[in-house]
């Protein structure tokens, strides 16, 4: 998908288009790993798609930021958040 066509989504539509579209990678993957994917540029394209669509919902947090004048938390969208566990 262009970048055109992904800058008109809201946040909340890019974060469906990212879940898809790393369930779609995750697909490739297994593919790859089974000797089934013909074409191997699709993994490529599929984090090519998955890093515009993280660059374009941080750039939509860091301009809502500015707008309210809040900070976003280490720069890093919700979506990508997790708790590290401590041993």
């Amino acid at each position: 998908m262009k970048t055109s066509e992904l800058r008109k989504k809201s946040v909340a539509e890019l974060g469906k288009f990212l879940v898809d579209e790393r369930e779609v990678l995750r697909t490739l993957r297994f593919k790859h790993a089974g000797s089934e994917l013909k074409n191997v540029r699709e993994l490529g394209l599929a984090r090519r798609a998955i890093a515009k669509a993280l660059t374009l919902i941080g750039e939509a947090k860091k301009h809502a930021s500015k707008d309210a004048g809040q900070s976003v938390s280490a720069g890093k969208p919700a979506i990508l958040k997790t708790k590290k566990k401590v041993s």
